[in-house]
């Protein structure tokens, strides 16, 4: 599972339908897998301005990268600065979760990844 995917998903279950702490899913365990794909900056600018930017940082501390900066650059910023585009490019679309957990801020419940597919399906007393 990319990064990028996880800033786009929220826990399942109905009691957390609406709250905020089912987002961002928080990666447990996680082990990562880096793919060299070929530098695409027109897919990183058009991303952008979709992604939850607070919740971004906070997958990225929680898996041991660098810390972003506090507000997302603008894709004037973006198209300026080569190290912040290749350093977004290798958060977002080189390093996949292969293995791990994606736990629920609110619930605590854990979808399991294996080889790289999150499993989403709830029991029967979440649904």
């Amino acid at each position: 599972m990319k990064i990028l995917s996880l800033n786009f998903v929220n826990c399942a279950a109905k009691a957390c339908k609406a709250t905020a702490e089912s987002f961002p899913l928080h990666p447990k365990d996680a082990e990562l897998v880096q793919d060299e794909i070929e530098l695409n900056p027109a897919l990183l600018i058009n991303v952008l301005p979709r992604l939850d930017w607070a919740a971004l940082r906070t997958t990225s501390s929680e898996l041991g990268f660098p810390q972003l900066p506090e507000q997302a650059p603008t894709a004037e910023e973006l198209q300026a600065d080569e190290k912040t585009l290749r350093d977004l490019h290798h958060l977002l679309l080189e390093t996949q979760i292969s293995e791990g957990k994606l736990v629920c801020g609110n619930c605590g419940h854990e979808y399991a990844i294996k080889e790289g597919i999150a499993n989403f399906l709830l029991p029967s007393h979440l649904v």
